[in-house]
């Protein structure tokens, strides 16, 4: 297993075409000109998952109040993420990336180490891209609790 390429400050955001929750197509040059904060994340409906989904929706009023756009991406079918967002109050789109290539291409996507087992998955990632198409800012491995409070000192939204 190879590492996978991690984008930096700077780099060109990779486009993407995928479908949402309500099987609309969504692409990321739907948001040109807009700050939007991608998040990659393993699995909708699980517990770590549901509380860094519902972080971001308790912030989405003051996100976009600062001008940022939040999209979260899994490799979740798109039936699933309805049901995630119906469930869970969900306001913002949810994609569906089930064959991964989104998230390899932003770098979301690699070896993962769990109960000494090893495997590839996703890697729970936050990718800022700001509104010219660049990477503002990129984090990997990120903890599911308490992210969105950093995310929010990180970019000097507190």
């Amino acid at each position: 297993m190879t590492a996978p390429h991690r984008l930096a400050p700077g780099d060109p955001a990779p486009a993407f075409t995928l479908t949402d929750q309500d099987g609309r197509a969504v692409s990321l040059t739907d948001y040109s000109g807009r700050k939007v904060i991608v998040y990659f994340y393993p699995a909708a409906a699980t517990p770590g998952c549901t509380t860094q989904a519902c972080d971001f929706r308790d912030s989405l009023n003051s996100f976009t109040a600062e001008g940022f756009a939040v999209i979260g991406i899994s490799p979740d079918a798109p039936a699933k993420l309805q049901a995630f967002a119906a469930a869970e109050g969900l306001t913002f789109p949810l994609l569906s990336d089930e064959d991964h290539a989104v998230a390899e291409a932003y770098g979301a996507w690699g070896e993962k180490k769990n109960y000494g087992r090893t495997y590839e998955g996703l890697i729970r990632s936050t990718v800022v891209v700001n509104g010219d198409g660049t990477v503002d800012l990129a984090q990997y491995n990120v903890r599911a609790s308490g992210h969105v409070a950093k995310l929010r000192r990180d970019l000097g939204l507190d």
